[in-house]
């Protein structure tokens, strides 16, 4: 019965005494491999951040980690602690958000940039789910090329995005959504309308409609293999308008499928490529770190969290 007591003295002690910004201090440190590295992520001298994570293994008596000219390495001890102050920092990042929604003050705006012509059920049932559990909340969408969004995320411009990124960034987060497939597609006046899948190699020296700062990496590299877009013959910054030149007849253009597909009967756009061939890629629900996100961006860090389980922790 003394031991029970004597540990609940050291515990109320440790509570009392330590300060609770060394538990982030220490998250900083693991999760950007080292005291170096956290010391410029949070904009602070390294002997602050040593000095730091020395204090925190006084006031629990153990080694977190072995330093090394590699970074750090989590003891058993350190291990333990990462996942309590994992657990410790959500909770923290929750208390406004659930303070605001008990009191029903749950308003203000959220700003989400997306790509073009998005074709997501799961995104739109999320969204609509979304303003009916927080009605106060403006959502504000706008359309903007895939590398426009990233840069805003990281200069703060926008909360959440809703984009493809072929070299995702350490300082952001990413829940994949959907796989986009992108198939290229010719109008009804073109002498392809209604053949056989063709090889890409066969249509190097038709004109293409391009898409610039829109268009996936991964299209492009797929484009550059075959040849394909040399010769340019139209130009539009979103996808709907893309489709509107293919089915002008100006030229052969890339789309995703499930944007191609809304067409339907004799104008409908038509695929050239074997199903085998299409380039592919993910699209992301991305956002900034859940600690810099606005109050309404936080309700489960984005709409679609609120459906099928998709979110950012």
């Amino acid at each position: 019965m003394a031991q029970v007591s004597r540990r609940s003295e050291r515990a109320s002690a440790f509570t009392r005494n330590v300060d609770w910004n060394l538990f982030r201090t220490f998250l900083e440190i693991v999760e950007w491999g080292g005291i170096s590295a956290a010391a410029r992520a949070m904009n602070r001298q390294q002997p602050s951040i040593s000095a730091a994570l020395r204090r925190l293994e006084g006031h629990l008596g153990v080694e977190l980690c072995e330093r090394s000219a590699k970074g750090v390495e989590l003891t058993a001890a350190g291990n333990a602690l990462f996942d309590l102050c994992a657990g410790l920092r959500a909770q923290v990042n929750r208390m406004p958000l659930e303070v605001a929604k008990a009191n029903g003050l749950v308003d203000g705006a959220v700003r989400i940039r997306m790509i073009s012509d998005l074709v997501s059920p799961l995104l739109d049932r999320a969204i609509a789910d979304f303003h009916v559990a927080f009605p106060g909340v403006e959502l504000r969408l706008e359309v903007a090329p895939w590398r426009a969004i990233i840069k805003s995320l990281r200069t703060g411009d926008a909360e959440i995005g809703i984009t493809c990124d072929s070299a995702p960034n350490m300082a952001l987060q990413y829940v994949p959504v959907m796989r986009e497939i992108q198939q290229l597609y010719c109008g009804p006046g073109h002498p392809c309308h209604g053949s056989a899948p063709l090889h890409p190699a066969e249509l190097r020296h038709e004109g293409f409609i391009l898409t610039g700062e829109d268009e996936p990496d991964e299209l492009e590299h797929f484009r550059r293999r075959y040849g394909l877009g040399a010769r340019t013959s139209g130009f539009a910054e979103t996808l709907a308008e893309v489709r509107r030149l293919i089915l002008l007849g100006v030229g052969l253009g890339f789309l995703p499928t499930d944007v191609a597909n809304r067409e339907r009967g004799d104008a409908a756009c038509w695929p050239l490529l074997a199903p085998e061939l299409l380039p592919s890629y993910e699209v992301y629900v991305v956002a900034r770190a859940s600690e810099s996100l606005s109050t309404p961006a936080r309700l489960g860090q984005c709409p679609a969290a609120l459906h099928g389980g998709i979110g950012i922790t």
